[in-house]
Protein backbone atom coordinates (compact mmCIF):
# COMPACT_ATOMS: atom_id res chain seq x y z
CA UNK A 1 0.00 0.00 0.00
CA UNK A 2 1.09 3.54 -0.71
CA UNK A 3 0.23 6.88 0.82
CA UNK A 4 -1.62 8.88 -1.80
CA UNK A 5 -1.35 8.43 -5.54
CA UNK A 6 0.11 10.04 -8.65
CA UNK A 7 -1.23 10.46 -12.17
CA UNK A 8 1.26 10.57 -15.03
CA UNK A 9 1.13 11.58 -18.67
CA UNK A 10 3.46 9.94 -21.19
CA UNK A 11 3.59 11.42 -24.69
CA UNK A 12 7.35 11.13 -25.23
CA UNK A 13 9.58 8.20 -24.33
CA UNK A 14 12.12 10.43 -22.59
CA UNK A 15 9.65 12.56 -20.62
CA UNK A 16 7.27 11.45 -17.89
CA UNK A 17 4.98 14.22 -16.63
CA UNK A 18 3.23 13.99 -13.27
CA UNK A 19 -0.07 15.81 -13.79
CA UNK A 20 -1.44 15.29 -10.28
CA UNK A 21 -0.37 14.04 -6.89
CA UNK A 22 -2.43 13.52 -3.76
CA UNK A 23 -0.74 12.53 -0.51
CA UNK A 24 -3.84 13.02 1.64
CA UNK A 25 -5.27 9.50 1.40
CA UNK A 26 -3.23 6.90 3.32
CA UNK A 27 -2.66 3.32 2.19
CA UNK A 28 -4.23 3.62 -1.26
CA UNK A 29 -4.56 0.25 -3.00
CA UNK A 30 -7.00 1.03 -5.83
CA UNK A 31 -6.79 4.03 -8.16
CA UNK A 32 -8.83 4.04 -11.39
CA UNK A 33 -9.03 7.00 -13.75
CA UNK A 34 -11.77 7.31 -16.35
CA UNK A 35 -9.72 7.52 -19.56
CA UNK A 36 -8.02 10.95 -19.53
CA UNK A 37 -10.89 12.73 -17.78
CA UNK A 38 -10.63 14.30 -14.33
CA UNK A 39 -12.68 11.57 -12.65
CA UNK A 40 -10.66 9.30 -10.33
CA UNK A 41 -11.88 6.46 -8.10
CA UNK A 42 -9.82 5.79 -4.96
CA UNK A 43 -10.02 3.04 -2.31
CA UNK A 44 -7.70 2.88 0.71
CA UNK A 45 -6.99 0.12 3.20
CA UNK A 46 -7.96 2.55 5.98
CA UNK A 47 -11.57 2.27 4.73
CA UNK A 48 -11.58 -0.73 2.36
CA UNK A 49 -15.36 -0.85 2.19
CA UNK A 50 -15.69 2.70 0.86
CA UNK A 51 -15.11 4.04 -2.64
CA UNK A 52 -14.39 7.75 -3.12
CA UNK A 53 -14.85 9.47 -6.48
CA UNK A 54 -12.96 12.72 -7.05
CA UNK A 55 -12.71 15.43 -9.66
CA UNK A 56 -8.98 15.80 -9.17
CA UNK A 57 -8.49 18.98 -11.23
CA UNK A 58 -11.08 20.84 -9.15
CA UNK A 59 -9.93 19.20 -5.95
CA UNK A 60 -13.46 18.11 -5.03
CA UNK A 61 -15.08 14.87 -4.00
CA UNK A 62 -18.00 13.97 -6.25
CA UNK A 63 -19.37 11.24 -4.01
CA UNK A 64 -18.47 8.24 -1.87
CA UNK A 65 -20.20 4.92 -1.60
CA UNK A 66 -19.90 2.10 0.95
CA UNK A 67 -20.37 -1.64 0.47
CA UNK A 68 -20.95 -4.55 2.86
CA UNK A 69 -17.45 -6.01 2.35
CA UNK A 70 -13.99 -4.97 1.28
CA UNK A 71 -13.69 -3.63 -2.26
CA UNK A 72 -11.34 -5.80 -4.32
CA UNK A 73 -11.56 -4.11 -7.73
CA UNK A 74 -13.19 -1.15 -9.46
CA UNK A 75 -13.66 -0.94 -13.23
CA UNK A 76 -15.22 1.92 -15.16
CA UNK A 77 -15.97 2.94 -18.72
CA UNK A 78 -18.07 5.65 -20.30
CA UNK A 79 -21.35 4.00 -19.32
CA UNK A 80 -20.83 1.87 -16.24
CA UNK A 81 -18.90 1.67 -12.97
CA UNK A 82 -18.40 -1.83 -11.59
CA UNK A 83 -17.37 -2.66 -8.02
CA UNK A 84 -16.19 -6.20 -7.33
CA UNK A 85 -16.34 -7.79 -3.86
CA UNK A 86 -15.32 -11.34 -3.05
CA UNK A 87 -18.77 -12.84 -3.61
CA UNK A 88 -20.79 -10.06 -5.26
CA UNK A 89 -20.58 -7.45 -8.01
CA UNK A 90 -22.27 -4.03 -8.07
CA UNK A 91 -23.06 -2.32 -11.38
CA UNK A 92 -23.68 1.45 -11.35
CA UNK A 93 -24.76 3.91 -14.00
CA UNK A 94 -21.77 6.23 -14.16
CA UNK A 95 -23.84 9.29 -15.07
CA UNK A 96 -25.55 9.50 -11.67
CA UNK A 97 -24.07 6.50 -9.79
CA UNK A 98 -27.49 4.87 -9.56
CA UNK A 99 -27.17 1.21 -8.62
CA UNK A 100 -28.54 -0.76 -11.59
CA UNK A 101 -27.78 -4.35 -10.65
CA UNK A 102 -26.25 -6.40 -7.87
CA UNK A 103 -24.89 -9.81 -8.80
CA UNK A 104 -25.14 -11.70 -5.52
CA UNK A 105 -23.58 -15.05 -4.58
CA UNK A 106 -21.06 -15.01 -7.38
CA UNK A 107 -18.32 -17.68 -7.05
CA UNK A 108 -15.68 -16.79 -4.50
CA UNK A 109 -13.26 -14.37 -6.15
CA UNK A 110 -10.66 -13.42 -3.48
CA UNK A 111 -8.48 -11.50 -5.93
CA UNK A 112 -11.37 -9.46 -7.36
CA UNK A 113 -10.59 -10.65 -10.88
CA UNK A 114 -12.81 -9.04 -13.53
CA UNK A 115 -12.56 -7.11 -16.80
CA UNK A 116 -14.76 -4.37 -18.27
CA UNK A 117 -14.71 -3.44 -21.96
CA UNK A 118 -13.90 0.17 -22.89
CA UNK A 119 -15.67 0.49 -26.23
CA UNK A 120 -18.55 2.95 -26.58
CA UNK A 121 -20.76 0.53 -28.54
CA UNK A 122 -21.28 -1.99 -25.72
CA UNK A 123 -20.21 -2.66 -22.17
CA UNK A 124 -19.23 -6.23 -21.39
CA UNK A 125 -18.11 -7.47 -18.00
CA UNK A 126 -16.11 -10.70 -17.60
CA UNK A 127 -15.67 -12.44 -14.26
CA UNK A 128 -15.01 -15.99 -12.94
CA UNK A 129 -17.99 -18.32 -13.15
CA UNK A 130 -16.42 -20.95 -10.91
CA UNK A 131 -14.06 -21.10 -7.96
CA UNK A 132 -12.52 -24.43 -8.95
CA UNK A 133 -12.35 -24.21 -12.76
CA UNK A 134 -11.53 -21.55 -15.35
CA UNK A 135 -15.08 -20.74 -16.37
CA UNK A 136 -15.69 -17.17 -17.58
CA UNK A 137 -19.03 -15.37 -17.42
CA UNK A 138 -19.50 -12.58 -20.00
CA UNK A 139 -22.21 -10.18 -18.82
CA UNK A 140 -23.81 -7.29 -20.72
CA UNK A 141 -23.95 -4.34 -18.30
CA UNK A 142 -26.31 -2.42 -20.58
CA UNK A 143 -29.08 -5.02 -21.01
CA UNK A 144 -28.14 -6.53 -17.60
CA UNK A 145 -28.12 -10.07 -18.93
CA UNK A 146 -25.56 -12.87 -19.20
CA UNK A 147 -24.20 -13.05 -22.74
CA UNK A 148 -22.30 -16.32 -22.63
CA UNK A 149 -20.40 -18.65 -20.31
CA UNK A 150 -17.01 -19.82 -21.62
CA UNK A 151 -15.26 -22.97 -20.30
CA UNK A 152 -11.88 -21.32 -20.83
CA UNK A 153 -9.54 -23.39 -18.63
CA UNK A 154 -9.45 -26.42 -16.36
CA UNK A 155 -7.80 -24.46 -13.53
CA UNK A 156 -9.12 -21.31 -11.82
CA UNK A 157 -8.68 -18.03 -13.67
CA UNK A 158 -5.75 -15.67 -13.05
CA UNK A 159 -6.15 -12.97 -15.72
CA UNK A 160 -8.83 -11.55 -18.04
CA UNK A 161 -8.85 -8.72 -20.57
CA UNK A 162 -10.93 -7.43 -23.51
CA UNK A 163 -9.54 -5.90 -26.68
CA UNK A 164 -10.45 -2.28 -27.41
CA UNK A 165 -13.47 -3.18 -29.57
CA UNK A 166 -14.74 -5.84 -27.11
CA UNK A 167 -14.81 -8.46 -29.86
CA UNK A 168 -12.19 -10.65 -28.18
CA UNK A 169 -11.48 -11.81 -24.64
CA UNK A 170 -8.12 -13.19 -23.49
CA UNK A 171 -7.76 -15.39 -20.41
CA UNK A 172 -5.13 -17.25 -18.42
CA UNK A 173 -5.43 -19.71 -15.55
CA UNK A 174 -3.51 -20.10 -12.32
CA UNK A 175 -1.21 -22.59 -14.02
CA UNK A 176 -0.08 -19.80 -16.32
CA UNK A 177 1.09 -22.08 -19.11
CA UNK A 178 -1.65 -21.44 -21.68
CA UNK A 179 -3.28 -18.19 -22.79
CA UNK A 180 -6.48 -18.38 -24.82
CA UNK A 181 -8.38 -15.82 -26.87
CA UNK A 182 -12.14 -16.11 -27.45
CA UNK A 183 -14.60 -14.29 -29.68
CA UNK A 184 -17.19 -12.04 -28.02
CA UNK A 185 -20.11 -12.49 -27.70
CA UNK A 186 -20.01 -15.97 -29.28
CA UNK A 187 -17.38 -17.41 -26.94
CA UNK A 188 -15.54 -19.35 -29.65
CA UNK A 189 -11.88 -20.16 -29.12
CA UNK A 190 -9.80 -18.26 -31.69
CA UNK A 191 -6.22 -18.53 -30.49
CA UNK A 192 -4.20 -20.49 -27.97
CA UNK A 193 -0.67 -19.56 -26.94
CA UNK A 194 1.73 -21.47 -24.72
CA UNK A 195 3.98 -19.26 -22.66
CA UNK A 196 5.86 -22.07 -20.94
CA UNK A 197 5.80 -25.82 -20.34
CA UNK A 198 8.39 -26.48 -17.63
CA UNK A 199 6.88 -24.58 -14.71
CA UNK A 200 3.69 -23.01 -13.50
CA UNK A 201 3.78 -19.22 -13.28
CA UNK A 202 1.55 -16.54 -11.84
CA UNK A 203 0.35 -14.30 -14.67
CA UNK A 204 -0.23 -10.80 -13.33
CA UNK A 205 -1.07 -8.89 -16.51
CA UNK A 206 -2.75 -9.45 -19.88
CA UNK A 207 -3.30 -6.64 -22.36
CA UNK A 208 -4.15 -6.25 -26.06
CA UNK A 209 -2.48 -3.65 -28.23
CA UNK A 210 -4.74 -0.75 -29.29
CA UNK A 211 -5.22 -2.31 -32.75
CA UNK A 212 -5.93 -5.74 -31.25
CA UNK A 213 -3.21 -7.47 -33.28
CA UNK A 214 -0.92 -8.23 -30.35
CA UNK A 215 -1.35 -9.56 -26.82
CA UNK A 216 1.19 -9.05 -24.04
CA UNK A 217 1.52 -11.25 -20.96
CA UNK A 218 3.66 -10.75 -17.87
CA UNK A 219 4.12 -12.93 -14.81
CA UNK A 220 6.36 -13.49 -11.79
CA UNK A 221 9.14 -14.69 -14.09
CA UNK A 222 11.73 -12.50 -15.79
CA UNK A 223 10.17 -12.93 -19.26
CA UNK A 224 7.40 -10.84 -20.84
CA UNK A 225 5.74 -12.40 -23.88
CA UNK A 226 4.11 -10.63 -26.82
CA UNK A 227 1.91 -12.82 -29.02
CA UNK A 228 0.74 -11.94 -32.51
CA UNK A 229 -2.89 -12.66 -33.36
CA UNK A 230 -2.56 -13.54 -37.02
CA UNK A 231 -5.92 -13.76 -38.81
CA UNK A 232 -6.65 -17.10 -40.42
CA UNK A 233 -8.86 -15.93 -43.28
CA UNK A 234 -10.07 -18.01 -46.26
CA UNK A 235 -8.50 -15.94 -49.05
CA UNK A 236 -5.50 -17.04 -51.08
CA UNK A 237 -3.57 -14.05 -49.80
CA UNK A 238 -4.12 -15.17 -46.25
CA UNK A 239 -3.12 -18.69 -47.19
CA UNK A 240 0.31 -17.50 -48.22
CA UNK A 241 0.72 -14.92 -45.46
CA UNK A 242 3.08 -16.96 -43.31
CA UNK A 243 4.18 -20.49 -42.54
CA UNK A 244 2.70 -20.14 -39.07
CA UNK A 245 -0.71 -19.22 -40.43
CA UNK A 246 -0.59 -22.08 -42.93
CA UNK A 247 0.34 -24.64 -40.29
CA UNK A 248 -2.28 -23.22 -37.95
CA UNK A 249 -5.00 -23.88 -40.52
CA UNK A 250 -3.72 -27.36 -41.20
CA UNK A 251 -3.78 -28.21 -37.50
CA UNK A 252 -7.20 -26.62 -37.14
CA UNK A 253 -8.59 -28.80 -39.92
CA UNK A 254 -6.96 -31.88 -38.43
CA UNK A 255 -8.27 -31.14 -34.95
CA UNK A 256 -11.65 -32.54 -35.94
CA UNK A 257 -10.13 -36.02 -36.00
CA UNK A 258 -7.88 -35.68 -32.95
CA UNK A 259 -8.58 -35.94 -29.21
CA UNK A 260 -9.23 -32.62 -27.49
CA UNK A 261 -5.87 -32.55 -25.67
CA UNK A 262 -3.94 -33.17 -28.89
CA UNK A 263 -5.89 -30.66 -30.97
CA UNK A 264 -5.33 -28.03 -28.29
CA UNK A 265 -1.58 -28.54 -28.46
CA UNK A 266 -1.64 -28.22 -32.25
CA UNK A 267 -3.24 -24.78 -32.15
CA UNK A 268 -0.58 -23.24 -29.92
CA UNK A 269 2.10 -20.81 -31.06
CA UNK A 270 5.30 -19.30 -29.72
CA UNK A 271 5.71 -15.72 -28.59
CA UNK A 272 6.23 -13.23 -31.41
CA UNK A 273 8.40 -10.97 -29.25
CA UNK A 274 9.87 -11.13 -25.75
CA UNK A 275 11.47 -8.99 -23.05
CA UNK A 276 13.80 -10.30 -20.37
CA UNK A 277 13.50 -8.15 -17.27
CA UNK A 278 16.42 -7.49 -14.97
CA UNK A 279 14.72 -9.22 -12.06
CA UNK A 280 11.92 -11.71 -11.46
CA UNK A 281 9.50 -12.67 -8.67
CA UNK A 282 8.00 -9.17 -8.49
CA UNK A 283 4.55 -8.14 -9.62
CA UNK A 284 4.38 -5.99 -12.72
CA UNK A 285 1.80 -4.59 -15.10
CA UNK A 286 2.33 -4.38 -18.86
CA UNK A 287 0.63 -2.57 -21.70
CA UNK A 288 1.20 -1.99 -25.41
CA UNK A 289 0.91 1.57 -26.67
CA UNK A 290 1.88 3.82 -29.57
CA UNK A 291 4.20 6.62 -28.43
CA UNK A 292 5.69 9.05 -30.94
CA UNK A 293 4.10 6.97 -33.71
CA UNK A 294 6.02 3.81 -32.78
CA UNK A 295 4.81 0.68 -30.95
CA UNK A 296 6.11 0.45 -27.39
CA UNK A 297 5.88 -2.00 -24.53
CA UNK A 298 5.48 -0.43 -21.07
CA UNK A 299 6.31 -2.44 -17.95
CA UNK A 300 5.54 -0.92 -14.54
CA UNK A 301 6.97 -2.85 -11.59
CA UNK A 302 5.92 -3.04 -7.95
CA UNK A 303 9.24 -1.41 -7.07
CA UNK A 304 8.11 1.82 -8.71
CA UNK A 305 9.93 1.65 -12.02
CA UNK A 306 8.57 2.09 -15.53
CA UNK A 307 10.45 0.42 -18.39
CA UNK A 308 9.75 1.41 -21.99
CA UNK A 309 10.77 -0.99 -24.74
CA UNK A 310 10.79 -0.66 -28.51
CA UNK A 311 8.82 -3.36 -30.35
CA UNK A 312 9.55 -4.41 -33.93
CA UNK A 313 6.05 -5.01 -35.38
CA UNK A 314 7.44 -6.92 -38.39
CA UNK A 315 10.27 -9.08 -37.07
CA UNK A 316 9.43 -9.33 -33.38
CA UNK A 317 12.21 -10.96 -31.40
CA UNK A 318 13.89 -9.48 -28.33
CA UNK A 319 12.63 -5.97 -27.57
CA UNK A 320 15.17 -3.25 -26.85
CA UNK A 321 15.05 -1.04 -23.76
CA UNK A 322 14.44 2.57 -24.79
CA UNK A 323 14.08 4.34 -21.45
CA UNK A 324 13.48 3.82 -17.75
CA UNK A 325 11.62 6.14 -15.38
CA UNK A 326 11.13 6.01 -11.63
CA UNK A 327 7.51 6.47 -10.55
CA UNK A 328 8.11 6.58 -6.80
CA UNK A 329 10.70 5.66 -4.20
CA UNK A 330 14.36 6.56 -3.85
CA UNK A 331 16.77 6.39 -6.73
CA UNK A 332 18.73 3.18 -6.74
CA UNK A 333 22.02 2.23 -8.26
CA UNK A 334 22.06 1.16 -11.86
CA UNK A 335 21.66 -2.57 -12.29
CA UNK A 336 24.38 -4.59 -13.91
CA UNK A 337 23.94 -4.93 -17.66
CA UNK A 338 21.50 -2.03 -17.85
CA UNK A 339 22.14 0.63 -20.53
CA UNK A 340 23.52 3.84 -19.09
CA UNK A 341 21.66 7.12 -19.02
CA UNK A 342 18.18 5.61 -19.13
CA UNK A 343 16.91 6.39 -15.65
CA UNK A 344 15.52 9.83 -14.91
CA UNK A 345 13.42 10.90 -11.92
CA UNK A 346 9.75 11.65 -12.44
CA UNK A 347 8.96 15.30 -12.98
CA UNK A 348 7.88 17.47 -10.06
CA UNK A 349 4.18 17.03 -9.33
CA UNK A 350 1.71 19.73 -8.38
CA UNK A 351 0.30 19.13 -4.91
CA UNK A 352 -3.35 18.41 -4.24
CA UNK A 353 -3.86 21.97 -2.98
CA UNK A 354 -2.16 23.39 -6.07
CA UNK A 355 -4.34 21.23 -8.31
CA UNK A 356 -7.49 22.27 -6.46
CA UNK A 357 -6.55 25.92 -6.97
CA UNK A 358 -6.45 25.53 -10.74
CA UNK A 359 -9.16 27.51 -12.61
CA UNK A 360 -12.14 25.43 -13.75
CA UNK A 361 -11.49 23.95 -17.18
CA UNK A 362 -15.12 23.28 -17.99
CA UNK A 363 -18.50 24.62 -16.93
CA UNK A 364 -20.28 22.74 -14.19
CA UNK A 365 -23.09 20.81 -15.82
CA UNK A 366 -24.01 18.46 -13.01
CA UNK A 367 -24.54 18.70 -9.28
CA UNK A 368 -24.32 15.60 -7.10
CA UNK A 369 -25.02 16.52 -3.50
CA UNK A 370 -26.28 13.30 -1.96
CA UNK A 371 -27.30 9.73 -2.67
CA UNK A 372 -30.35 7.64 -2.00
CA UNK A 373 -30.23 4.10 -0.69
CA UNK A 374 -30.04 2.60 -4.18
CA UNK A 375 -27.11 4.81 -5.10
CA UNK A 376 -28.91 7.33 -7.27
CA UNK A 377 -28.62 11.07 -6.83
CA UNK A 378 -31.08 12.49 -4.31
CA UNK A 379 -31.16 15.84 -6.05
CA UNK A 380 -29.35 17.79 -8.72
CA UNK A 381 -29.12 17.35 -12.45
CA UNK A 382 -27.39 14.43 -14.05
CA UNK A 383 -24.78 14.83 -16.74
CA UNK A 384 -26.45 15.80 -20.04
CA UNK A 385 -26.93 13.10 -22.65
CA UNK A 386 -24.72 14.85 -25.17
CA UNK A 387 -21.74 14.04 -22.97
CA UNK A 388 -22.42 10.38 -23.71
CA UNK A 389 -23.04 10.66 -27.44
CA UNK A 390 -21.94 7.71 -29.52
CA UNK A 391 -18.44 7.91 -30.88
CA UNK A 392 -14.87 7.21 -29.83
CA UNK A 393 -13.63 8.65 -26.57
CA UNK A 394 -11.25 11.57 -27.05
CA UNK A 395 -8.38 10.40 -24.89
CA UNK A 396 -6.49 13.69 -25.17
CA UNK A 397 -9.29 15.89 -23.86
CA UNK A 398 -9.25 16.41 -20.10
CA UNK A 399 -12.73 17.97 -20.21
CA UNK A 400 -14.36 15.42 -22.47
CA UNK A 401 -15.91 13.41 -19.63
CA UNK A 402 -17.34 13.97 -17.07
CA UNK A 403 -17.65 17.66 -16.07
CA UNK A 404 -19.03 17.27 -12.56
CA UNK A 405 -18.49 18.88 -9.18
CA UNK A 406 -20.07 19.21 -5.77
CA UNK A 407 -22.34 22.12 -5.03
CA UNK A 408 -21.11 23.64 -1.79
CA UNK A 409 -23.63 25.22 0.54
Amino acid sequence: CLTGYKLFSLTMVEKLDCIHESAETPDVYIVERLFSSSLVVVVSSAMPERMNIYHFKKGTEICNYSYPENILAVKLNRQRLVVCLEESIYIHNIKDMKLLKTLLNTPSNPSGLCALSITHSNSYLAYPGSFSTGEVVVYDTISLNTVTVIPAHDSPLAALTFNASATRLASASERGTVIRVFSVPEGLRLFEFRRGMKRYVSISSLCFSPDGLYLVSSSNTETVHIFKLEPLGPSAEDEAASWTAYMGKMFSAASTYLPAQVSGMMSQDRAFATVHLLSAAQRNVCTLAVIQKLPRLLVATAEGQLFIYNVDPLQGGECTLAFKHRLFGAEDEQSEGEPEGLEVPAQSCPSYAETAALPPSAPVTATLTGYSEDGGAKKGEVIPEHEFAAGPVCLDDENEFPPVSIQRS
